[in-house]
């Protein structure tokens, strides 16, 4: 197992307080941009968090971190005429290798001195060593981030044996709510978002959720 995130992350905190109501109206930790395969610009996904009373964000676009700028300016700007922003925290989509199964790993709320996590960033999926789990974890930790495995029942193994390879490794947690059912507004399916976080709650690992909007709304999918 690589060496845990430190307890006092920011985001931990946040985390260990959310409840499967918090989404999509007060946190968001999955969501996407145009800046990978999302239809919203960054300045419009930021609008509608502000819309929407958000107090958290972070946007995850897959292997691109260009919308956190443009985002962050909108909220200070917001800010700024009296409004109320969410706390925008640094994230992305990762893909890599757990198990044999490729999956995604959401790093969430690494800081501004992010270089180990360069190889990720530049819009594609890497190939050899780089792509395991193992480095990938790595590569997060030396930037501060958190990683969680994203939506763990969409993949082609068992939640229940990746979640666990999850753990022997290292990860911080997983996506415990996630709309599997793609409904127009989103909710987090039931029996197996309840499974997935009673599997997280007994390992004692954190808890995420996300909308994964690729669409133009931001409180779908």
């Amino acid at each position: 197992m690589l060496n845990p995130q430190p307890a006092h992350h920011p985001l931990r905190t946040v985390l260990q307080q959310l409840t499967p109501r918090c989404c999509p109206g007060r946190v968001n930790f999955h969501c996407h941009t145009t800046c990978s395969d999302g239809s919203l610009l960054p300045q419009e996904l930021a609008e509608q968090a502000v819309a929407l009373g958000l107090e958290h964000l972070a946007i995850t676009d897959h292997h691109s971190i260009s919308a956190y700028g443009p985002v962050l300016e909108h909220f200070e700007a917001a800010s700024h005429s009296g409004q109320s922003v969410p706390r925008l925290w640094r994230g992305v989509e990762i893909s890599c290798l757990l198990e044999g199964c490729l999956v995604h790993v959401l790093a969430l709320g690494f800081g501004e001195h992010h270089s180990s996590l360069g190889p990720y960033l530049h819009g594609q999926s890497v190939v050899g060593p780089a792509l395991q789990a193992e480095a990938v974890l790595e590569a997060g930790r030396q930037a501060g981030a958190l990683l969680l495995l994203a939506h763990p029942a969409r993949y082609r193994l068992p939640f229940q044996r990746l979640i666990a390879a999850a753990y022997r490794l290292g990860f911080d947690g997983a996506e415990a709510w996630y709309d599997y059912q793609m409904q127009p507004r989103w909710a987090p399916t039931p029996v197996v978002c309840e499974a997935i976080a009673a599997d997280l709650q007994q390992r004692g690992l954190l808890m995420s959720c996300g909308t994964d909007t690729h669409g133009l709304a931001l409180h779908g999918r």
